[in-house]
């Protein structure tokens, strides 16, 4: 049987779907009911009248990958894991919660997988966990993590959650680490990637003048399934299908979501100005912040990654993201 935490999710979700075409076996964890439902939307959302009791056939466990009890429970019978659970978020008084989630709970699925013997732990970490350019060259997989520079609470905490994983392997475990890029795929647009589409459709007339990777989540959930059931292991891979300007990518959503394109290049000084406004918001009137410096810093980079050892492994071909984006777009129009 196959475990799937963090079910309920965006690349949890979207393995359920995967692994439910694969005819695997699956015990889901979930958190909430209403969680539960959101995922159901969007699982159902893949399948005809015919097949939603597909649905039903999953073990869905209630269980948070901090509480050992219940999630000792969960690891019986089982054989692969894909650990999708994480907490995203650039706040620093986050930080805390973010640790709890990525790292402590990341150290409990690793732990679990050793005394159940797991043939193989598929872990979703990110591309901010790699090493930042250096003279301009692409990053790939030995880019150096640099504890000296001002990395986000996000990224310390999946950097953290990866020294488990490799800690794991020095143990014995079969794992193998995906650091995708930015995801995109339909069904959550209430943060993340999923976001940005709901900004747009709202008339977010700005763009930055970054770049970074990005990938279709069914790109992402293909190459956990052939990674997990391969003979590569302790093992990580970029999944990244294209690096584009956010320039160009805001205008491809804008173009299947029927809006207008984001045409005002904002400033790093101008964004600096909207960050202060925000965090004097939130100290003074309780008000939501959604600009942190690490973002900042990331909308102003221009950091391109290569896909090389994953194609080269696959033999894979990746789908193009602009087929993503207008499926995403599809979604979102005919769920808002």
């Amino acid at each position: 049987m196959v475990l799937v935490t963090g079910a309920t999710g965006l690349v949890g979700t979207h393995m359920l779907i995967k692994l439910i075409k694969e005819q695997s076996q699956i015990r889901a964890l979930y958190r909430t009911e209403a969680k539960k439902e959101k995922a159901k939307t969007v699982f159902l959302s893949y399948f005809s009248k015919k097949e939603e009791y597909l649905f039903d056939t999953i073990d869905w466990v209630k269980a948070d990958i901090n509480d050992i009890p219940a999630l000792s429970e969960a690891f019986k019978g089982i054989t692969h894991v894909y650990h999708c659970a994480a907490i995203i978020s650039f706040d620093i008084s986050q930080y805390k919660k973010l640790r709890k989630v990525n790292i402590e709970g990341t150290a409990n699925i690793v732990n679990l997988s050793l005394v159940h013997n797991v043939q193989k732990l598929c872990h979703v970490s990110s591309i901010a966990t790699l090493g930042d350019s250096i003279n301009g060259q692409l990053i790939d997989e030995n880019a150096e993590w640099n504890p000296e520079v001002k990395n986000s609470v996000y990224a310390i905490t999946k950097y953290g959650a990866e020294m488990e994983v490799w800690r794991g392997t020095q143990e014995g475990l079969n794992a193998i680490i995906v650091n995708p890029g930015v995801i995109i795929g339909p069904g959550f647009f209430y943060d993340g990637s999923g976001y940005i589409f709901k900004k747009i459709y709202n008339g977010m007339p700005y763009y930055t003048n970054g770049v970074t990777g990005y990938v279709g989540i069914e790109d992402v959930v293909n190459l956990m399934f052939l990674l997990t059931n391969s003979e590569f292991t302790r093992e990580r891979y970029i999944v990244v299908s294209e690096n584009l300007s956010f320039q160009k990518a805001f205008e491809m959503i804008a173009k299947h979501l029927q809006k207008p394109i984001p045409k005002k290049e904002i400033t790093p000084f101008l964004m600096k100005g909207a960050y202060y406004m925000q965090r004097f918001g939130r100290v003074l009137f309780n008000t939501k912040q959604v600009i942190f410096k690490p973002s900042i810093k990331s909308a102003f980079s221009k950091s391109i990654y290569k896909n090389d050892k994953i194609i080269q492994a696959l033999d894979y071909n990746f789908i193009p993201i602009e087929n993503t984006i207008k499926k995403t777009a599809k979604f979102f129009l005919e769920n808002r």
